[in-house]
C-alpha cells in the first residue's frame, strides 16, 4: 500500500472516527442535526458520482430520493412490511426508476439532458399528488414509532438514529472512495474531461454513463428511504424541484469531483441557513450573499480549493 493511499484512507477513516466521537459530546440539538446532515450528505455523495465525476448535470434527482422514501413508506404503511423489506423496496424502486430514466435521458446531452431529468422528476412529484389517497399529497404521512423498529432496534431513539445515519454515510463514503479509485471510476472522470477521446480508446460511453446513473440513483434512493425511516415522515415536498437543486448546491459548495466535498457542502449550507435564520427573517439573503462569495473566491468548492492549493492527490 502506497503512502498516498494510506493518507487517503486515514483522512476518510478519520472523518468517520470523528463522527463516532461527536455522538458522545454533542448537545441534543446538534446531535439531531448531524444525523440529518449525514443522511442528506449520502444523497449528495450519490449525486456527486453523476455530476462531479461523470459530468452529467441532473435536475431530477429528487425523483430517486422520493422513490426510495415512498418505496419504503408506502410498503410499510399499506402493505404491512417491516422496516428491513421496506428499505429494500425503496432501494429497488430507486434502482429501477433510475435505470429506466437513464435509458431515455442518456439519448440526450447537455441542456436537453437537464430538461429531460427535470421533466421526469416533476412527473414523479405530480404523481405523488395525484395519488393523494395513498400518499396524502403535500400533507404527507407519519411513520409510527412502532413501525420504525429494525431488527429489534428502535430507530426513533436519538442514539440509534445517529448511528443508523452514520452507517449509511460510512457505506456511501466508502463506496464512493472505492469507485472513483477503481478503473470504472477513472473512466467516468475521463468521460467528464474528454468524452470523444475516451470513445476513440474503445470504451463504451453509454454503458459507463448508464452505470453511473444507476449507482447515483440507487444511492439517492437509499438515502431517501433511510431519511423517511429515521425521521418518521414521507411527504411530497421531498419530490419537489427544491430537492433536486439542493444536492447540486451541496456538491458545488463542497467541491464537485471530491469524495469529501458533498459532506462539507451539506454541513456548511445546513448550518449557514440554520444560523442566519436565527438572525433575521431574510436569512436567504445572507445565505445567497455567502454562496455568491464562495462561488467567486472558491470556484472549485471548499474541498476543491484544498486539492488545488494544498493536496493535489485529494480524491
Amino acid at each position: 500500500m502506497s503512502i498516498e493511499t494510506r493518507r487517503v484512507l486515514a483522512l476518510h477513516g478519520g472523518l468517520v472516527a470523528l463522527l463516532i466521537g461527536l455522538h458522545f459530546v454533542l448537545p441534543a440539538y446538534h446531535h439531531g442535526n448531524l444525523a440529518r446532515i449525514m443522511v442528506l450528505a449520502s444523497y449528495a455523495i450519490g449525486y456527486n458520482i453523476l455530476f462531479g465525476y461523470t459530468g452529467l448535470l441532473s435536475l431530477g434527482h429528487a425523483l430517486f430520493f422520493a422513490a426510495g422514501m415512498y418505496g419504503m413508506a408506502l410498503t410499510i404503511q399499506h402493505a404491512g412490511f417491516t422496516p428491513a423489506p421496506g428499505l429494500l423496496s425503496g432501494i429497488v424502486a430507486g434502482a429501477l426508476i433510475s435505470g429506466a430514466l437513464a435509458l431515455l435521458a442518456l439519448r440526450t446531452t447537455g441542456v436537453a439532458f437537464m430538461i429531460v431529468t427535470l421533466m421526469f422528476a416533476q412527473a414523479g412529484y405530480l404523481t405523488i399528488l395525484y395519488f393523494g389517497e395513498y400518499t396524502r399529497g403535500d400533507e404527507g404521512f407519519v411513520i409510527q414509532t412502532a413501525q420504525r423498529v429494525l431488527w429489534g432496534i428502535d430507530l426513533s431513539d436519538p442514539a440509534n438514529r445517529y448511528f443508523a445515519a452514520l452507517s449509511l454515510f460510512a457505506i456511501c463514503l466508502g463506496l464512493s472512495l472505492w469507485l472513483v479509485r477503481a478503473p470504472f471510476g477513472r473512466v467516468l472522470v475521463a468521460i467528464r474531461e474528454n468524452e470523444e477521446r475516451v470513445r476513440m480508446l474503445g470504451y463504451d460511453i453509454y454503458a459507463h454513463k448508464l452505470g453511473a446513473m444507476v449507482i447515483s440513483g440507487t444511492m439517492a434512493a437509499a438515502s431517501g428511504a433511510v431519511y423517511g425511516l429515521l425521521f418518521g415522515y414521507a411527504g411530497a415536498s421531498f419530490a419537489s424541484v427544491q430537492y433536486s437543486i439542493f444536492p447540486l448546491l451541496w456538491v458545488l459548495l463542497g467541491g464537485a469531483g471530491t469524495v469529501l466535498g458533498p459532506f462539507i457542502g451539506t454541513l456548511f449550507m445546513f448550518y449557514l441557513i440554520d444560523l442566519s435564520s436565527g438572525i433575521t427573517s431574510a436569512y436567504m439573503l445572507i445565505a445567497g450573499v455567502t454562496l455568491v462569495a464562495l462561488t467567486l473566491f472558491a470556484p472549485q468548492g471548499l474541498a476543491g480549493e484544498v486539492r488545488r492549493r494544498i493536496w493535489k492527490g485529494l480524491p
